[in-house]
C-alpha cells in the first residue's frame, strides 16, 4: 500500500489506489486518512468515509477535526479524475456510469475495515457524492459493510424545471453513445465558489486547479450517468441502515440580478432533496438548515454549528459504538 504525506499537511496521509485502465490510460483514486490524536497502531472503533461532490475534492480540514473530536478516524476519497487523483491526460470528472466509482469505494472500505480494523463505518457524501454513496449503499445492503449514511445536500434531481430536465437528460442520452465527452450547454455559476474562497467572498482555502471557480464542462456521459442514478433513487432504493439527509432551508438561483448567494443552496433545489429523501430506504431522517450553503459544512456560523450539532445528535442516536459528545 503506497502511503505518502498528504497535501493537507501533518496528520494527513494519502493512499493511492490503482484502479486499472480506461480509454484514457491508467486510473487511480486517492484515499486520504487522518487518525485521531494518539491513536497510534490502535484505531478507534468508528470511522467515517467522505465522498466529495462534482467539481470538488476533499479539503475541509475542519470537517475532519469535527469527526476526530467525535471519536472517529477520518477518511476521504478523491474519486477517479478528481483532485489528487486527476492526471494530466484525463478528462476531469469523466465516467460512463456512477458504478465506475464503486471499485474505489469497495477498496477504501476494505482498507478501513480489514486493514485498519474499524468495526463501525459511517459513509458521508456531499452533492454528487451523496448520490453515489446512496447507490453504493443500496448495492451492498445486507453485507454489513456500512452502518449509516450522512448525505449533505445530495444530488437527487436536476435543478431545472421539468421540461428542461427532460430535454437536458434526453440530449445527454442521445450524445452519449457516439460523443460521450461532448460538452453540454450547462454549468455551475461561479457565484457559489466565489462565495466560498477566501481570496474572494468566503473564508475557505482550496486548490483552484482542482476546484476551479469556473468549474469544468458538463459532458454527455457524465450527465447521462447522473440521471440514470437519480431515476433509480426516484423509483426507490432499499438502503438497510439509518440515513441522515441534510439540506438548506431554501435555494437561490444566481443570476445577473441575484448576486447574493449567502445563506442558501445556490447549486441544487432543496425541495427536490426533501421530496426524494424518503425513497432512499427504511430509516431516513431529514434536517433543514436555516442559512445553509450547498456544502452545509462550509456555511457561515451559526448554520455551520447547527449542522455539526444535528450530526452529533444523530450519530449518537443511530450509530453502533456511539460515545456521548458535546454538540
Amino acid at each position: 500500500m503506497n502511503v505518502t504525506a498528504d497535501v493537507l499537511g501533518p496528520g494527513y496521509e494519502a493512499i493511492e489506489l490503482p484502479m486499472g485502465h480506461d480509454d484514457e490510460g491508467e486510473v487511480v483514486a486517492t484515499l486520504v486518512r487522518r487518525r485521531g490524536a494518539g491513536a497510534g497502531d490502535e484505531p478507534r472503533r468508528r470511522a467515517v468515509l467522505y465522498l466529495h461532490g462534482f467539481i470538488d475534492y476533499f479539503f475541509q480540514k475542519h470537517l475532519a477535526d469535527f469527526y476526530v473530536d467525535l471519536g472517529f478516524d477520518f477518511y476521504a476519497l478523491d474519486l477517479r479524475k478528481y483532485g489528487r487523483s486527476l492526471r494530466p491526460y484525463q478528462t476531469p470528472n469523466h465516467i460512463d456510469s456512477l458504478s465506475d466509482y464503486f471499485p474505489e469505494i469497495d477498496e477504501a472500505v476494505r482498507i478501513i475495515r480489514d486493514v485498519d480494523g474499524h468495526g463501525t463505518l459511517l459513509l458521508n457524501g456531499h452533492s454528487t457524492g451523496g448520490l453515489i454513496a446512496a447507490l453504493w449503499a443500496d448495492r451492498v445492503r445486507g453485507r454489513g459493510l456500512v452502518d449509516g449514511l450522512f448525505l449533505n445536500s445530495p444530488f437527487l434531481d436536476i435543478a431545472e424545471p421539468l421540461l428542461m430536465r427532460k430535454l437536458g437528460a434526453g440530449l445527454a442520452r442521445a450524445l452519449r453513445p457516439r460523443f460521450p465527452k461532448a460538452k453540454l450547454p450547462a454549468g455551475v455559476s461561479d457565484h457559489y465558489p466565489r462565495s466560498l474562497h477566501r481570496d474572494h467572498d468566503g473564508e475557505w482555502d482550496f486548490d483552484l486547479g482542482w476546484k476551479p471557480l469556473l468549474g469544468f464542462p458538463v459532458r454527455a456521459a457524465w450527465l447521462a450517468a447522473v440521471r440514470r442514478g437519480q431515476l433509480r433513487v426516484h423509483r426507490g432504493l432499499d438502503i438497510d441502515v439509518p440515513v441522515l439527509v441534510m439540506a438548506s432551508a431554501r435555494s437561490v438561483r444566481p443570476t445577473r440580478k441575484v448576486l447574493d448567494v449567502t445563506g442558501a443552496d445556490a447549486v441544487l433545489d432543496v425541495e427536490h432533496m426533501a421530496r426524494w429523501a424518503p425513497r432512499l430506504g427504511r430509516n431516513v431522517t431529514l434536517v433543514r438548515i436555516d442559512g445553509g450553503l450547498h456544502d452545509l459544512v462550509l456555511s457561515a456560523e451559526p448554520a455551520r454549528g447547527r449542522v455539526f450539532a444535528e450530526l452529533t445528535r444523530w450519530t449518537n442516536g443511530y450509530l453502533p459504538g456511539s460515545e456521548a459528545s458535546p454538540a
